[in-house]
């Protein structure tokens, strides 16, 4: 099904990014400022004190974002100082309220982590009394939280959503949730950035008998198509799913792309549910909660054991036709260009003389 042509209400409305310099949040906001849209970025105490985090500011800084700083002990290097400097947190009501007004914000985005789930309270607080809002899209960017419910301890993340989905839904906040479902990457099970770490290269390990299929989109589609529908009318007050066909995929089928490309055989392990299962008990955070999640997507399917329908759901290829998705293989392609780096070739080989890379962070990703 196609839907009607996209409207939107500004599409160079000033957007905000809470959270720009995580995996997701760096997506998001480098979409944006390619819009053409005003794109500002909070950026909290504690940024400066990672490299990573300092180096991801001055790169979106570079391509046109407006720092909203929070000045810090240390001020944050690698970035000049032209940003509005502001004192606090994202759960300080009054900062936000003045962000927001200040700065005549239309769009707000959050892309916070899992720790900073409830700290979205204060931002919904803050949209509410502002009243110029037109779009609030909080902190989901996985499942459909609604429906899905893995074990604990990844359960209590998405109790913690669904309390900010009501809020707003109470507030009458005009929303967006996105469901993008699995970074295009090999989805260990012990491993919070999967996208961040080579497929393996020793020995594969399936979950359950590897037939239960997942939806997988690159980190740049998921920031294109954030983009297009935070200002779509059409996407206003539903949950926006996106379930390329293309990159549709089960364990089994994972493993023979993988094994096409390095062009040889790897050996098989089975993780039983049972075995995920015990993962998720012993509570060793976030080890467990990705176990959980794992165990949702590959043992009870929970990207796929629904239909999409109703008028608060939409499915991101029937808004955008004419839009594709990177496709998985052009995404293990990356990685196979990424092993034939010297560089890349030598920390694999100092990392894991074995042969086994599931926890080697290597700095490309699958974009």
């Amino acid at each position: 099904m196609t839907l009607p042509c996209a409207a939107t209400a500004d599409p160079k409305g000033r957007l905000l990014v809470v959270g720009a310099t995580g995996f997701i949040g760096r997506f998001v906001a480098e979409a944006s400022i390619e819009s053409g849209r005003p794109t500002y970025i909070f950026v909290r105490p504690g940024s400066g004190f990672s490299p990573s985090k300092a180096n991801a500011v001055k790169s979106l800084q570079d391509k046109g974002a407006i720092v909203l700083q929070v000045r810090a002990y240390h001020p944050c290097p690698g970035f000049n100082e032209n940003g509005r400097n502001l004192h606090g947190l994202i759960n300080d009501r009054e900062l936000m309220e003045k962000i927001l007004k200040e700065n005549k914000i239309e769009t707000v985005v959050s892309v916070v982590g899992g720790a900073a789930i409830m700290d979205q309270v204060a931002l919904v607080e803050a949209i509410r009394a502002v009243g110029t809002i037109k779009r609030f899209l909080p902190s989901e960017f996985g499942h459909d939280i609604d429906r899905a419910n893995p074990v604990e301890p990844g359960l209590q993340m998405y109790k913690e959503k669904r309390v900010i989905r009501r809020m707003v839904e109470g507030y009458k906040v005009p929303y967006t949730y996105i469901c993008c479902n699995s970074v295009a990457s090999w989805p260990y099970c012990d491993n919070t950035h999967p996208s961040d770490v080579l497929p393996p290269l020793n020995q594969f390990q399936i979950y359950g008998d590897g037939s239960v299929k997942a939806y997988f989109v690159a980190g740049s589609d998921i920031g294109k198509f954030t983009v297009k529908a935070a200002d779509d009318v059409r996407t206003l007050n539903t949950s926006v799913h996106f379930r390329p066909a293309c990159n549709m995929y089960n364990m089994n089928e994972l493993a023979a792309l993988w094994e096409a490309k390095i062009g040889r055989t790897l050996p098989r392990v089975t993780i039983s549910e049972e075995d995920l299962l015990d993962m998720a008990a012993e509570n060793d955070i976030p080890r467990s909660i990705v176990a959980s999640f794992t165990h949702d997507i590959f043992i009870k399917g929970c990207q796929t054991n629904f239909l999409i329908g109703g008028p608060k759901d939409v499915e991101v290829g029937d808004l955008y036709p004419d839009e594709m998705f990177r496709t998985l293989d052009e995404c293990f392609e990356d990685f196979v260009i990424m092993m034939e780096k010297p560089a890349d070739a030598e920390a694999v080989k100092a990392a894991a003389p074995n042969g086994t890379v599931e926890h080697i962070t290597i700095a490309a990703k699958c974009s």
